[in-house]
């Protein structure tokens, strides 16, 4: 199928990472289409709406934005009905849902989702947690975790953390390796959530031939033979169900729903640590 390209215009009065998720997720839903990205972030000022414009009539395409300030708002609109550049509002089919229904108008703040507040410094906190732990780092703390991941070599455990990291979760990880005891404080847990990740031996050993090939190594390794992998897998699957720890099948998932499947274990996980006392 031939692709079709695309240019996308993405203005924001403040990082623009609402307009990039928001348009990759479309962007998706269309096979063989790929889209050019001009992003266009901190756009606060009409010389910077103005640079804009000159750049969308210089690439003609479509058009997000999210400004909170009408009047740039309104010269940006302008603009893309001159230059016949189709042109939306990202933010203000939401405004208007929420104004309908609170019953009182917004109060324009540029990046108001950016502001230093307490849930900030709670996902600085985890994010400093998760890199301190991350790869079986400093088990003996385990218990200030919110969850601990689990698996063998290559099943996205640091990636995982990460992200789950910027969503505030304090997350440690450690690898599972055959024959090898498991950290003393996994045996007294009580707070955080111990979720092993899967993968198929087939998936593994592909991420490991490539990360081999990347590092110069010896494809004969028994790092990617499939048999020795297979048996990694086996027992780290036998280990989380003799512990009955959740897992979680990362081959076809991913970080984003992986973390996000985490997110719900971890939420059940909470309500009966509570409810037990």
């Amino acid at each position: 199928m031939p692709r079709h390209h695309i240019n996308l215009h993405l203005v924001s009065d403040a990082t623009g990472e609402t307009l990039i998720a928001v348009s990759r997720a479309v962007v998706a839903q269309y096979e063989g289409v790929c889209s050019q990205e001009h992003v266009y972030p901190m756009a606060r000022s009409v010389a910077q709406i103005d640079k804009a414009i000159a750049a969308i009539e210089a690439a003609p395409g479509m058009v997000l934005f999210t400004l909170v300030d009408l009047e740039l708002a309104h010269r940006l609109t302008e603009a893309c009905a001159r230059l016949g550049a189709p042109c939306l509002s990202v933010l203000a089919p939401i405004i208007n849902l929420f104004e309908s229904y609170i019953g009182v108008a917004a109060t324009p703040r540029p990046g108001a989702q950016h502001t230093l507040n307490a849930d900030y410094f709670r996902r600085i906190d985890a994010l400093n947690f998760t890199m301190m732990h991350d790869d079986g780092q400093h088990s003996e703390t385990y218990e200030a975790a919110d969850v601990v991941l689990m698996g063998v070599s290559r099943t996205s455990k640091t990636p995982t953390s990460i992200y789950l990291a910027n969503r505030g979760v304090k997350t440690a990880n450690l690898p599972f390796v055959p024959n090898t005891p498991l950290p003393k404080s996994l045996e007294t847990l009580r707070n955080p959530l111990v979720v092993g990740l899967l993968a198929s031996p087939e998936r593994i050993v592909h991420i490991r031939q490539n990360r081999l090939a990347s590092l110069n190594g010896d494809p004969g390794s028994p790092y990617v033979d499939q048999r020795a992998v297979a048996d990694e897998v086996a027992q780290s699957r036998k280990l989380f169900a003799d512990r009955g720890w959740p897992t979680i099948d990362v081959t076809r998932r991913s970080i984003e729903e992986t973390a996000a499947a985490i997110i719900d274990l971890h939420k059940l996980h909470k309500m009966k640590f509570i409810s037990a006392t």
